[in-house]
């Protein structure tokens, strides 16, 4: 089929800036033309996405239900909307995606106050948890009602499904929820070799936001209600906080695609894999620090101000703290390893500069 729109970019050119950079995978692009064709009910009530409820099941059991939603900040949003009421707050870590990377959408858009923890590894633990857990009957204070946590964290880490477990036991204890920011849920997934319900219902998480698009998705995630006793009215938030898609079929037939079978896992390892081999690579280099515990497809290192803004200028990444010269590297599904290889040497060349 002949189209006007031309090519404005060059394919052969790769970063390690964000999972987001990455294109969209083939079987998805080709479950995408798929669903095209012909008319179908708008709106949520389409056949793909009545079949994506049923893969859902499949993952996370019979009582799941998933919502999707065009990304990964509405997702959030329209979930701890879902579970706090007009004067709760929400416990997380500092660097937790939604207080640092959203734009206060939480707080701008959900009315949410976030009460944060500093973390040395981007986890929270039951003892973190308790420095924001007080003043449930203060007047005077925003109401905890959630505890977020993120899978994987901000900084790459990963959370056992027996940590998740315990949070969410002393949470609950405490009358708070607990809602799982998935957005990369399938590294972690990957990194521990254990289905994504071990960090979810089987963990006792009440609500998860399920991320597609950093695993290949052109766009697309879903909230995920694992505990219906949790929320209220989740249909007429996603409408009101702008994420009911109209032609949703093409939202949940890339989801359905993922998960269906492997293509989620596939995709994540992956990414891991090229993680892990560009932490080997760097390692070697004298100058170069790893700052975390490369776990899933990120990694964190530390090195010489100037010479990552050389770098930069052949390989797109970001500077995760500038002050101090701490970098972030990520790796994709279509990440190589020549990518990796490639990247590695330019980085020895440029600390030898």
């Amino acid at each position: 089929m002949k189209t006007d729109a031309r090519r404005h970019h060059d394919p052969e050119v790769r970063g390690f800036a964000s999972d987001n950079y990455a294109g969209v995978h083939p079987e998805i692009l080709a479950a995408l033309a798929l669903a095209n064709g012909g008319h179908q009910i708008a709106y949520g009530e389409d056949e793909y996405t009545g079949h994506l409820q049923r893969v859902m099941h499949s993952h996370f059991g019979p009582m799941a239900e998933a919502f999707p939603v065009f990304n990964g900040t509405g997702a959030n949003v329209v979930a701890l909307q879902a579970l706090t009421d007009r004067w709760g707050a929400v416990i997380c870590a500092e660097s937790a995606h939604i207080n640092v990377d959203e734009g206060g959408a939480p707080e701008r858009m959900g009315g949410l106050k976030l009460l944060t923890v500093p973390t040395p590894d981007g986890k929270l633990t039951p003892e973190l948890i308790d420095r924001q857990a007080w003043g449930f009957d203060d007047e005077h204070r925003a109401m905890p009602q959630v505890v977020s946590l993120a899978q994987n964290t901000e900084l790459g880490t990963v959370y056992t499904p027996a940590e998740i477990k315990a949070i969410c036991e002393h949470a609950h204890g405490l009358g708070l929820k607990v809602h799982l920011d998935g957005a990369r849920i399938a590294n972690a997934a990957a990194s521990l070799d254990v289905p994504m319900r071990a960090f979810a219902n089987a963990a006792g998480v009440d609500v998860l936001t399920l991320g597609g698009t950093k695993n290949g998705a052109l766009f697309g995630e879903a909230v995920v209600v694992l505990n219906p006793d949790a929320v209220r009215r989740m249909r007429h938030l996603r409408k009101l906080s702008m994420q009911l898609a109209s032609k949703m079929r093409f939202v949940s037939v890339q989801l359905e695609a993922l998960l269906a079978r492997d293509l989620w896992l596939r995709n994540a390892r992956h990414a891991n894999t090229m993680a892990r081999r560009l932490a080997e690579g760097v390692r070697a280099v004298e100058g170069v620090e790893i700052l975390y515990p490369v776990q899933a497809n990120a990694v964190f290192a530390r090195l010489p101000h100037a010479v990552s803004e050389r770098l930069q200028k052949r390989f797109r990444f970001y500077f995760w703290d500038e002050a101090v010269g701490d970098v972030r590297w990520m790796c994709s599904f279509d990440t190589t390893e020549d990518d990796v290889d490639a990247f590695v040497q330019a980085l020895k060349e440029e600390m030898a500069h």
